[in-house]
């Protein structure tokens, strides 16, 4: 069971915190202390005691907190060591990668998991040369049939499966990466 001490203390606490809220609501926050000042344009929103003064009169002079800008501020500086471990981190080096293979179609280096970039630059040529065979066998872009596309190579003849299907001729033979 809490103390006598440490419920009052929990209470005074509680009571600050409303209070606080209340005085934000009401626009009455009291002004803290800058950490760091910058002087900067009086765009910001000015305190006016008086709802009919919007301009300062020539009798009170604009003061130092009238237009500066509020900026929070390190409390202390960080130190060359500190700099550099938080720059040097492990999370931040360069990972060395295991996972690098030789390609056995072209032999250029590649990651295990993904093709080969040689590899597939020759697959997109021989792509877009296959759809522009397609576009001129359709007479346009716009009048694709909506039948399944089979490409046919020199050598090769379409099968049973293929009869329903669109058949693209190309005049070279079936590359080996290309199946």
């Amino acid at each position: 069971m809490m103390n006598l001490s440490a419920l009052v203390h929990s209470l005074r606490c509680s009571l600050l915190h409303i209070e606080r809220r209340l005085l934000r609501a009401a626009g009455l926050e009291r002004q803290l202390a800058p950490a760091l000042a910058v002087n900067g344009p009086g765009l910001l929103p000015q305190l006016v005691k008086d709802k009919l003064e919007e301009r300062p009169s020539p009798e009170h002079p604009p003061g130092l907190l009238d237009s500066i800008l509020w900026m929070a501020a390190p409390k202390k500086r960080r130190t060359i060591e500190v700099n550099r471990t938080r720059r040097r981190s492990d999370s931040k080096l360069i990972k060395v990668k295991t996972n690098i293979d030789i390609c056995p179609e072209c032999g250029h280096l590649k990651q295990k998991h993904a093709l080969c970039g040689f590899c597939y630059m020759k697959i997109c040529l021989e792509t877009k040369l296959i759809r522009k065979q397609m576009k001129e066998m359709e007479g346009g872009s716009l009048n694709a049939p909506v039948v399944e596309s089979v490409v046919v190579y020199d050598g090769e003849t379409p099968s049973q499966q293929d009869k329903d299907k669109r058949i693209v001729e190309r005049p070279r033979k079936r590359p080996a990466w290309f199946s």
